[in-house]
């Protein structure tokens, strides 16, 4: 096995016993590799994890590697199994065949967003040799051209996007406009270029990042956390630059909702503290409140899913949010965005001696102490600065509220709140 061999290490993994490790290491090759040995690593890998209806797909298509069906019933598997970028040769070869098959294109343009290769799902789209129906053809090439960073063709989309007939279309009309004019706002006050985070964040997903990571700031990460160690000064910073953005936008909340969550709960208490707030039940319809979460993708999936609906001026507020694979809504405030965070009071690693690296490192145990003491830690600490010196541009509490003077407007409107399901043209990072 060379360095230089994919598949070859692949193999390796699955053979270790990682299948799920052995597809996900593709991720940057799967579109130049022999598609035979792409999918025959796939059906070993799905047999190894029980997906049997992956495997099937793709022992299929080892029989009849050339066969349209079979190509499309695997890449449609295969996007609907979480690995899209798998299924993106198959369905390209797919089009080839058969390219007036309108399905074909849309189960392409779908593994292609879904791999958040939105310049690649849009252009296919464009292709389409005929009247491509507007719904969802020239909505899916509207939102791709915003997810892909190109603002002039989602305006050329929207433009000649009619109201649907189909009245099921009507959110995801609202939310493609609602990004446009989010969009024009965030221009005004950044670059909306392959690095401002903070901006294409606010237009894809309408929320507000309070702290950006310095941490390879300009490679490869832009802002966002691969591993973070969380702490009490950034827990501190959350709930501060939280309250700053209330207070620029003009935003005003009569009570805290914590999550029933540890994590969240502890929060909660320093949130109603430092904001002067009383403590309310939980009730995700009650407009007018701040909902306190820890990480939602950690939060009880039932409660996680009515966040998803936004009662008039109630806004929902995330300290650690991940951007891999989020399972909630995206938050109106969130202090990072991580792909793993390890809590300030949970079980975590530390060097036996920073002196002398060589004595390795500890397991600490979690913190068994009250959530009523862990808020007061967290009271207690100093928020960062955001100065970063010289690793990574200012994130000053001057520079987020510039920026959320200037968006203030069309942020935490009552409506349905969306998944932040893509991470736009601000690339980061993914560390399997």
């Amino acid at each position: 096995m060379t360095d230089n061999d994919p598949l070859a290490a692949a193999r390796a993994s699955l053979a270790k016993g990682e299948p799920s490790r052995a597809v996900l290491s593709l991720r940057p090759y799967a579109d130049d590799l022999p598609l035979p040995e792409l999918v025959a690593l796939v059906r070993d890998a799905s047999r190894a994890l029980g997906a049997d209806d992956l495997a099937g797909a793709a022992a299929d298509l080892l029989a009849d590697i050339d066969g349209p069906k079979a190509l499309y019933d695997f890449g449609y598997a295969a996007t609907g199994s979480g690995i899209p970028f798998v299924g993106v040769p198959a369905l390209r070869r797919a089009r080839g065949l058969a390219p007036d098959v309108l399905p074909v294109l849309w189960e392409l343009a779908s593994a292609l967003e879904d791999s958040h290769r939105h310049r690649e799902a849009a252009d296919a789209l464009r292709g389409w040799d005929g009247e491509l129906p507007a719904w969802p053809g020239r909505y899916l090439i509207a939102y791709n051209s915003l997810a892909a960073g190109d603002l002039a063709g989602a305006r050329e989309a929207l433009a000649d996007l009619p109201e649907p007939e189909d009245p099921d279309w009507g959110p995801a009309r609202a939310r493609v406009a609602a990004m446009a004019e989010r969009a024009a706002a965030a221009a005004a006050v950044g670059p909306l270029d392959g690095s401002d985070l903070r901006g294409w964040h606010f237009v894809l997903h309408g929320g507000v990042v309070a702290h950006l990571s310095p941490h390879g700031f300009e490679e490869p990460m832009r802002g966002r956390y691969a591993f973070v160690s969380d702490d009490y000064s950034y827990c501190r910073t959350g709930l501060e630059r939280l309250r700053l953005v209330l207070e620029t936008a003009g935003r005003a909340v009569d009570g805290v909702m914590a999550l029933p969550d540890r994590d969240s709960t502890v929060l909660g208490l320093a949130a109603s503290r430092l904001l002067g707030l009383p403590l309310l039940p939980v009730d995700p319809a009650r407009p007018g409140a701040l909902v306190v979460a820890y990480d939602l993708d950690d939060a009880d999936p039932e409660l996680r899913g009515a966040l998803f609906e936004r009662p008039d001026g109630q806004i929902l507020f995330e300290h650690a949010a991940s951007w891999v694979r989020p399972e909630g809504p995206a938050a109106d405030v969130v202090t990072l965005l991580h792909q793993n965070a390890h809590r300030p009071w949970g079980e975590r690693m530390r060097m036996v001696d920073v002196q002398d690296p060589s004595r390795g490192v500890e397991t600490v145990p979690a913190d068994g102490r009250p959530e009523a003491e862990l808020a007061e830690e967290v009271l207690a600490a100093e928020a960062v600065t955001g100065e970063n010196g010289e690793e990574g541009p200012p994130d000053t509490v001057d520079v987020l509220a510039g920026f959320v003077g200037a968006v203030a407007g069309g942020w935490a409107r009552t409506g349905r709140r969306w998944r932040a399901d893509t991470p736009g043209p601000v690339r980061s990072s993914y560390f399997i």
